[in-house]
């Protein structure tokens, strides 16, 4: 079995109800939780003004490989809703009904064009800083 640890985020819709759903679905596609942060409410990081995000960390154990881990975290983006960006927009500039990101899978380093690990701005994010202190406290992060 493998640890990892992802970041959900939600900021449109029923953001609670987003996040509850997301973990939901990870399970029954095996990926199971063994911890859960609090959920924080933070602003966006946009140009574009959007509504504010609920975020949170867990950590999880799977026998998925990182890129299949990275798939089914997709998977469940789409099917919850979120849409993708139009050519040349940057994607944290558009509000989502859920975000799922890997921001570390056991002490692996990642780096192709698809899939970076560790995730390559979580330090410099207090929305994912904050909740993965309250289950990863003594994880090397980078």
């Amino acid at each position: 079995m493998h640890t990892a640890y992802l970041g959900l985020g939600s900021n449109l819709g029923r953001r609670p109800q987003n996040l509850k759903k997301a973990q939901k679905l990870l399970e029954e596609c095996g990926v199971h939780i063994n911890k859960a942060s609090k959920i924080y409410e933070f602003e966006a990081v946009s140009r574009v003004r959007q509504p504010r995000f609920l975020n949170m960390c867990i950590k999880v154990q799977t026998e998925h490989s990182p890129q299949k881990l990275l798939n089914i975290c997709q998977l469940i983006e789409k099917q919850m809703g979120r849409k993708k960006p139009k050519p040349k927009r940057i994607n944290y500039e558009l509000p989502r009904i859920i975000d799922i990101d890997i921001l570390l899978y056991d002490d692996l380093k990642i780096n192709t064009p698809r899939l970076k690990i560790p995730h390559p701005r979580m330090h410099l994010r207090q929305f994912v800083l904050k909740p993965l202190n309250d289950i990863a406290q003594g994880v090397k992060y980078l």
